[in-house]
């Protein structure tokens, strides 16, 4: 195998640059960091363990030195994942698995944000005696599994939900604002609520942020254009994204979006591929005004394929200090990364023993954490001294994934389950109806706040403020 850098005339030359003067410290790390050999060095640094449940989220603090994580068991835990050390962890107040856990910019990691399966959008805070104190900030009806924090801003925050609701905090104010309804479009009135899974900001502009859930399309909203005292806010993207073979195929749904440092937008979509949408070439406010030749005209989407994203809500993202690389899990339990430009795979490892859900990139060095069905969060890091090819059997393991994707698509149904199938959507259909309040109710909803309450720090081994048992880890 290859000695790092030895046949790399950019590693020798960063060197160089270094040596002489032509390239500043931060300028060498961030070179090296994007360099393709040190890609290929990754491999397990190691485990962070403690959680009863499956761990569902993953995320580095601004400064990178600490990581929190979420869980089936409900409980919040802060690491130093340098020395795989647990800080603090304290019971979420959820009744359900927590599905995200932020660390809001500039707190000093003394304020994280959470939602759940229960619907809820809830605030843990540090507080000076080291307690910490829980309580909601918003609701929503059904599941919310992403929320999305305004780059830089220790107070501001949106959730998206399975509800089609989009909701904006301040944590100044301690409210949250109904934004809008995410609603399908005119050709697509068969299913008129959108239940939304991923939201992402733009970091060169959070003015924009997109999201996306249960049809094809990626749609960009302008936070400018809403008001935020709740009041006459539409459902109107300023522009919306989808690959041209999938628009009105109503087959595919979208688990995750990411945004670039240049504003380009990264969408993972249910049991199909990843694609990657250079900004404004999309196709604008409403896909059903356009023409055949208009999408004939645009420009070739990058495409990412060789995993699988079909038995869970997976993760996508960018890797690198300028994005070079794009990361996701897959149902055969490996990290896939390949090269933004040209979409070539030049990382493949084993990350679960059965799906990797979560990857998670340090804002600063070349480290990930993941995370999928197991109770514990893998570290990678560019431990080996040699550089790591693609395992022999990369090629099956794809080619694998290929063939049970085209094999779920061609799945036929007899006319027996087919009745079946609409029998079983018409009863739940009538018990949501039946159990959702009306959109004035909703719009009436306060929060009282009355479910708040102080909880106490817990050490590494103590799992105290979870009642019951904790959840198993189950594919859904």
């Amino acid at each position: 195998m290859k000695r790092r850098f030895k046949s790399s005339e950019d590693g020798f030359l960063e060197f160089y640059k270094r040596e002489i003067g032509f390239s500043s410290p931060s300028t060498f790390s961030r070179h090296i960091s994007a360099s393709q050999n040190l890609v290929e060095q990754i491999g397990l640094y190691g485990k962070l363990t403690g959680h009863e449940g499956c761990v569902n989220t993953i995320e580095f603090n601004s400064a990178g030195d600490h990581l929190v994580s979420g869980s089936d068991d409900r409980q919040i835990k802060l690491w130093e994942w340098a020395t795989k050390a647990l800080k603090f962890s304290y019971p979420s107040g959820h009744s359900d698995n927590v599905f995200q856990a932020r660390i809001m910019p500039f707190t000093d990691d003394r304020k994280i944000v959470t939602s759940s399966a229960d619907g809820k959008v809830r605030l843990g805070e540090v507080l000076e005696n080291s307690q910490v104190e829980t309580k909601r900030l918003g609701k929503h009806h059904g599941r919310v599994y992403k929320l999305a924090v305004e780059p830089g801003s220790p107070y501001i925050f949106y959730s998206c939900g399975e509800d089609g609701l989009v909701q904006h905090y301040d944590l100044r104010t301690n409210s949250a604002t109904k934004l809008f309804y995410c609603s399908a479009f005119a050709e697509q009135r068969n299913s008129n609520c959108i239940r939304l899974n991923s939201m992402a900001i733009d970091p060169r502009n959070p003015n924009y942020f997109a999201v996306g859930g249960s049809d094809e399309y990626a749609r960009v909203y302008d936070i400018r254009k809403y008001q935020l005292d709740g009041s006459s806010n539409v459902d109107s993207p300023i522009n919306t994204f989808c690959p041209s073979h999938l628009i009105e195929t109503h087959d595919v749904h979208i688990t995750a979006l990411a945004y670039s440092s240049m504003s380009e937008l990264l969408v993972s979509y249910n049991d199909e591929l990843i694609y990657l949408f250079q900004k404004n070439k999309g196709l604008g406010p409403s896909p059903s005004s356009v023409t055949p030749e208009y999408v004939h005209n645009l420009e070739e989407v990058q495409v990412f394929s060789g995993h699988r994203n079909c038995q869970t809500v997976k993760g996508v993202s960018f890797f690198g200090p300028n994005d070079e690389y794009v990361l996701s899990g897959s149902d055969c339990g490996h990290i896939f990364i390949w090269k933004k430009k040209g979409a070539k795979l030049v990382r493949l490892m084993l990350g679960d023993r059965h799906v990797v859900n979560q990857l998670e990139p340090n804002p600063h060095i070349p480290v990930l954490a993941t995370c999928g069905l197991e109770k514990s969060i893998k570290l990678w890091a560019p431990t080996s001294d040699d550089v790591v090819p693609l395992p022999p059997n990369a090629e099956e393991i794809m080619e694998g994934n290929k063939q049970r994707r085209q094999d779920h698509s061609r799945v036929t149904l007899t006319p027996d389950i087919i009745m079946h199938v609409l029998r079983l959507h018409r009863r739940q259909a009538l018990a949501y109806i039946e159990r959702r309040p009306n959109r004035e109710d909703i719009e009436s909803d306060e929060d009282d706040g009355r479910d708040a309450y102080i909880l106490g720090f817990s050490d590494g081994d103590s799992e105290e403020g979870v009642t019951g048992n904790p959840r198993e880890c189950n594919i859904s």
